[in-house]
């Protein structure tokens, strides 16, 4: 036996090679992850012990059930515009879910007047929201444009942003309007797999006005998914125990460093890294209509959507603002009623201010 310990993680990289015990061959170096406590952190040491020789056999991939029953809503958004969908996409969420509702949102991003804003919003609406912050790590190939700094973060560090005791968060985009409860997707069975996305709109549903844009339909994409969906990241639910204990974060980040390297390469970031490792990585293809976009959605298919997604269109570049309030009857509704939110604010500022001055005298 040789023992290790790790006093930092500077310094040189050494690879630690396993040798199971014979007799030994077929047991999983990972836990069972069903029969953990996730409220035990002696658990998390238990899984290190776990990897040299574990005593369980795995035979199919069980789901992990959430305990909690908070909804985890995780999104990120940057500038005013996508600040102001990501009120209404809040809304929307608050609107539509039962069970109580957390929202962590990156907090890199966010600007002064939105982080001021929104403690107050949850507490008009009855909801929780938490700002997480993540430093980009100094020997993780570094992007130099914003929004792929932002498509990063939205795939790269989901099993360091949030606390060992979450199982599962819901990824929503600021841009998308949510119709039903979330509870649904945060209960689907993933089937072993570490998160669910939905495949682009495909067969009787497909927009046939976007074909020439689906670029994974043809050459390099459709030769790599091999008969694979090619799923959309504007929504998708994430199941963190299966990300974390089979080391899968780890595997997203390796084959992002080797392949960001190339200016040419994971043009859609955030889209493509989780679909070129689909066969290491695996997706669970959610169904069709938890996503709607009109760019690659037939029209008569959005009465059963459970999401709306204001994705861009190539073939329209309609703006997005103006495609809200044409596909979603609701969206003035709704931007209206958090206006008048703001609004009261900031009537309700300066009598505060004044109260306290008369106090003072007091």
């Amino acid at each position: 036996k040789q023992h290790i310990i790790i006093k930092d993680f500077i310094g040189e990289k050494e690879v630690l090679y396993v040798e199971k015990r014979p007799g030994m061959e077929k047991v999983s170096l990972f836990d069972d992850l069903t029969e953990r406590d996730d409220s035990s952190s002696a658990e998390i040491w238990e899984t290190f012990a776990g990897l040299f020789g574990g005593e369980k056999e795995k035979e199919k991939p069980k789901e992990t059930v959430p305990k909690d029953e908070t909804i985890h809503v995780f999104s990120l958004a940057s500038g005013h515009l996508y600040e102001r969908f990501l009120k209404i996409m809040m809304l929307t969420v608050i609107k539509n879910t039962q069970s109580p509702v957390k929202f962590w949102l990156l907090s890199n991003f966010l600007s002064p007047a939105f982080k001021e804003f929104v403690p107050q919003m949850a507490s008009k609406y009855g909801f929780e929201v938490e700002l997480v912050t993540y430093k980009w790590p100094a020997w993780l190939h570094e992007q130099t444009e914003k929004q792929r700094i932002i498509w990063g973060y939205k795939i790269l560090f989901l099993d360091v942003l949030f606390p060992l005791n979450l199982t599962r968060v819901i990824y929503v985009d600021a841009d998308q309007v949510v119709r039903v409860d979330l509870k649904e997707l945060r209960d689907i069975n993933l089937q072993g797999a570490p998160y669910g996305y939905t495949p682009f709109c495909s067969g009787s549903v497909m927009n046939r006005d976007t074909t020439g844009f689906r670029f994974w339909d043809s050459g390099y994409w459709k030769d790599h998914l091999g008969g694979r969906p090619y799923h959309i990241s504007a929504l998708y639910v994430i199941d963190l125990l299966t990300l974390r204990e089979r080391g899968y974060a780890d595997q997203l980040r390796a084959t992002y460093d080797g392949l960001s390297k190339d200016p040419n390469s994971l043009a859609n970031l955030d889209q493509d890294l989780p679909n070129y490792l689909q066969h290491m990585v695996p997706i669970y293809s959610l169904p069709q209509e938890w996503l709607w976009c009109e760019t690659w959605c037939t029209m008569e298919s959005k009465n059963n959507a459970k999401t709306i997604d204001l994705c861009n269109n190539p073939h329209t570049k309609i703006p997005k603002l103006e495609a809200a309030v044409k596909l979603i009857p609701e969206w003035n509704e709704w931007d209206n009623e958090i206006k008048e939110f703001e609004l009261s604010l900031q009537t309700q500022l300066p009598q505060t201010e004044q109260e306290e001055e008369e106090e003072e005298e007091e």
